[in-house]
């Protein structure tokens, strides 16, 4: 019967550790890599939830980490410096032409609507 239990607990330890490797955020995980921590884990069933519960498992993120937004383009370091600032300046210039274009094609509209409407 004790080795009944203690091979239960061990069984669902285990399945905790697995699923807790796999669900938590990168930004958590400590020293390893997640699937180096899942891989311990599998391999050394025991010692391996252990010592994910003890090493691995962090509880406080990075300094300055927002979570994941699902947009890896928005969490590249560095993702908000200017690549080439000429190419920023032509598509904003862009952006101001098509704005005043955008807005002299509602003001001729709104001209026609009232004298259409008179």
């Amino acid at each position: 019967m004790p080795y009944a239990l203690f091979g239960l607990i061990t069984m669902l330890l285990w399945i905790f550790c697995i699923v807790d490797a796999i669900t938590r955020d990168d930004a958590y995980i400590q020293h390893l890599p997640k699937v180096v921590w899942i891989l311990v884990i599998i391999l050394l069933p025991t010692l391996g939830s252990v010592l994910w519960l003890i090493v691995g498992r962090g509880h406080n993120a990075p300094a300055g980490y927002v979570g994941p937004t699902g947009y890896g383009e928005y969490e590249r370091p560095g993702r908000a410096l200017a690549q080439d600032p000429a190419a920023d300046e032509e598509f904003l210039r862009q952006c101001r032409e098509r704005a005043e274009a955008q807005r002299r094609i509602g003001k001729q509209q709104r001209l026609d609507g009232e004298a259409g409407g008179a």
